[in-house]
């Protein structure tokens, strides 16, 4: 009897194919159902930590307790100031979608985002006061250039995507007239 044609072998074989086929079908199955959930993320930046050290590099134990407790009261104060703000730029889009907005209540609700974000800015500014005051000189400095990249960043972003995307409307001789800018 010969081994390649014995019933055992060729049973064997059909049995280790299907259970191969049936993982690639699952493994296939798998990236078409749950992968759509786990986008990839293009990364446009890259950072080192040759920056400056946080805040939390630079304290010694006890500052980082007492910067920590800092930080948790400042976010338990702002919360209703941020709530506030969501809940009228809220009310903005809701009036700014309708088929007739009311333009001076647009404008009311946007004076009265700008008033509870002039608050918010505020009391962050005494945030940054009170964190200072945990500082030695040297940590002042330090701190101050951490917070300069963190609070300054969205902007530099913001500027970017209009040189990146809109290059036409960014200041300067080649922005054509009349083209508000976005």
């Amino acid at each position: 009897m010969d081994f390649l044609t014995s019933k055992r072998f060729v049973t064997t074989a059909l049995v280790v194919l299907a259970i191969l086929n049936i993982t690639l079908l699952g493994v296939l199955w798998w990236q078409n159902i749950f992968s759509k959930s786990f986008r990839s993320v293009e990364v446009r930046e890259y950072y080192t930590r040759s920056v400056s050290p946080g805040p939390e590099e630079i304290f010694s134990p006890e500052q980082r307790t007492r910067f920590r407790n800092l930080r948790r009261d400042h976010f338990k104060r702002s919360m209703p100031e941020i709530r506030k703000i969501v809940a009228l730029k809220q009310e903005l889009i809701d009036e700014a979608v309708k088929a007739n907005p009311d333009t001076a209540r647009i404008a009311a609700i946007a004076n009265r985002i700008g008033q509870q974000q002039t608050l918010l800015d505020r009391n962050l500014a005494m945030h940054f006061h009170e964190l200072s005051t945990l500082c030695t000189p040297a940590q002042r400095d330090s701190l101050k250039a951490f917070l300069g990249k963190v609070y300054t960043r969205r902007y530099e972003h913001g500027s970017r995507w209009i040189r990146e995307v809109h290059p036409a409307d960014g200041p300067g001789p080649g922005r054509p007239q009349g083209r508000p800018m976005p």
